[in-house]
């Protein structure tokens, strides 16, 4: 009798612990399918080999449209100006690394398509694809082809996602790059501007057949600088003096001409506005020509200080407006594509010293500071 009971109980223990395992194997089973499921559905949006990709389009509901194609070096912007390296190598890194967090539950995608649909950046991507694939290992025929097409709607109310849909489906998923706390829709902008590059220069010490700086109405402290050999120059003042320059300060302007950009471009500008400024007095300009006989130039203007934010009444300016300027901004005319766009004194100011700031004897001004002036320097 007790060896019938002790069986009855050793039998339902085992049942119970069959049990268990069944329901944990169908955890993991269904798990894996939802895995399994997004990976798949991942892959409607990750683009694994983006040294295949030709062409990226972006198009949104204001109008703006760029497609970016890859040239030889560059990519390029509409087929008319190079693209942004470090924005596009951003991209691309989204395009490969993007993931999806889950789909958006049956109730809240209506409201969220319904959004989407009144706002959102479409994105094609164009890659060179074997027609033939046999499991990864034999690849025939390559062609380019139409490999991706998703839209990038607004972000999740928690900020930590962006939603994405793809061209013809009815399930909006939440993507997001690890490691990025925030939205990826900036990295899809369908904005030409937006993907243009802001060099003004880029080119190397040992390409630089000369640099001219003209300060209007100031020959004696504008300049020319031309080279004689690898690292040696010469230095005159466009009113024919010659300057006894310092060797260090020359060749660090000259190697500073690898990489001068602006801050924005001023597209949108009044078209009236930006005749009179660039027709009135400029305040320097800077040429630099290649060896190849190329120049291009950069000339400036002034900009008028912004009340708000020098703290400068609207009487002043209006009474010392031919004498305030604004201390870190310039306007600027660019001879390549005769761009019109703002450059910050931080970053070009080091370009448009003057002749005399070159001079060996030269000493750099240290501001005076009283001790009453200090008395009112408040501590943390």
């Amino acid at each position: 009798m007790k060896h019938k009971e002790k069986m009855k109980k050793k039998n339902y223990i085992l049942i119970v612990i069959i049990a268990i395992l069944i329901v944990i194997a169908g955890i993991l089973i269904g798990n894996n399918r939802y895995l399994s499921s997004l990976r798949s559905e991942a892959s409607d949006f990750t683009v694994y080999d983006t040294a295949s990709i030709t062409q990226i389009f972006f198009a949104d509901k204001n109008g703006n449209q760029t497609l970016l194609t890859r040239s030889d070096n560059d990519w390029m912007v509409n087929g008319e100006y190079v693209a942004n390296k470090s924005m596009v190598n951003d991209m691309l890194y989204t395009l490969n690394r993007i993931r999806i967090k889950m789909p958006v539950s049956v109730n809240k995608s209506e409201g969220i398509l319904t959004r989407m649909a009144s706002s959102n950046t479409k994105v094609e991507v164009y890659q060179i694809l074997p027609r033939i694939n046999f499991f990864n290992k034999v690849k025939l025929f390559y062609h380019e082809t139409r490999s991706k097409v998703f839209y990038i709607g607004d972000v999740t109310q928690d900020n930590q996602g962006t939603y994405v849909l793809k061209e013809g489906g009815d399930k909006v998923f939440v993507a997001h790059l690890p490691g990025l706390r925030g939205t990826i829709s900036p990295r899809f902008t369908a904005n030409p501007i937006d993907w243009r590059d802001h060099h003004i220069f880029e080119e190397k010490m040992d390409n630089i057949e000369s640099v001219k700086l003209e300060i209007n109405g100031n020959p004696h402290n504008s300049f020319i600088i031309n080279t004689i050999d690898r690292a040696q120059f010469t230095m005159n003042r466009l009113d024919g003096e010659a300057v006894d320059f310092s060797d260090n300060k020359v060749l660090t302007l000259m190697l500073a001409f690898q990489d001068v950009r602006f801050e924005a471009f001023l597209n949108d500008v009044d078209p009236q506005r930006r005749d009179s400024i660039i027709n009135s007095p400029f305040q320097e300009k800077l040429t630099l020509t290649t060896k190849d006989g190329k120049s291009r130039s950069v000339t400036t203007y002034r900009l008028m200080a912004n009340s708000d934010v020098y703290d400068y009444s609207d009487d002043d300016l209006e009474k010392f407006e031919s004498m305030i300027k604004d201390p870190d901004h310039k306007y600027a005319l660019l001879s390549e594509g005769n761009e019109f766009v703002l450059i910050q004194d931080f970053a070009f100011g080091k370009f448009l010293k003057p002749a005399d700031f070159y001079s060996k004897d030269y000493k750099d001004e240290i501001q005076q500071i009283s001790y009453k002036e200090l008395e009112t320097i408040e501590s943390r």
